[in-house]
């Protein structure tokens, strides 16, 4: 009986350390015409991440752009300011807000409209570029992410030539996808000397 236990605590053992080793890290993807931005998407956001994951796969970005790029501010994309993006049912999401999650520079955040309930259009995201951040926006917009790599192309795109609107005069387009990368290859991709 005891030779039994023992073999099956070995083999969980062994099971659990392969299973850890193949578990895979679904980092967010977006590719635009000035470069590309890497994002690491926040478990304590469970429903954001899993949205964001949804919506990429199915390809939804892919056609739409950085609709709204202010310096020192933000870097928007996705569905435009439009009341379609913000009352079809499909797109809406509860926000998930939490004490340890702030609009950083880098923070990946979840547009929405002025509704009371603070819920997130989650067809619309933004990247806080203002290198001080945004604490006025925590507690009322979800952050659910941050960009890992990329910052750069970030802070290009909101100095670009844009309309009244704050609309690129020229469109950025997005292609955005899940990469699922291995812990050691997001080790070696993302590791501190990497981060921009």
């Amino acid at each position: 009986m005891k030779k039994t236990v023992l073999l099956f605590c070995i083999s969980l053992l062994i099971w659990t350390g392969s299973h850890a080793q193949t578990t895979k890290i679904a980092v967010g993807h977006i590719q635009t015409p000035l470069g590309e931005l890497w994002i690491e998407l926040d478990d304590r956001t469970p429903k954001h991440k899993i949205s964001f994951i949804e919506l990429a796969e199915a390809g939804y970005w892919d056609s739409l752009t950085f609709n709204r790029v202010i310096p020192n501010f933000v870097a928007q994309g996705g569905c435009p300011d439009t009341p379609a993006g913000f009352t079809d049912p499909e797109y809406l999401l509860e926000p998930e807000f939490h004490p340890e999650l702030k609009h950083v520079y880098g923070a990946l955040g979840a547009g929405r409209d002025d509704n009371p309930g603070k819920i997130s259009a989650r067809c619309q995201f933004y990247i806080v570029q203002n290198p001080a951040g945004i604490p006025r926006l925590d507690g009322d917009y979800t952050v659910f992410g941050r960009i890992i790599k990329g910052m750069d192309i970030v802070d290009r795109i909101v100095n670009v030539a844009r309309d009244p609107k704050d609309q690129p005069l020229e469109p950025i387009s997005l292609q955005v996808s899940i990469k699922y990368l291995s812990k050691k290859e997001f080790t070696a991709l993302f590791s501190p000397n990497t981060h921009e």
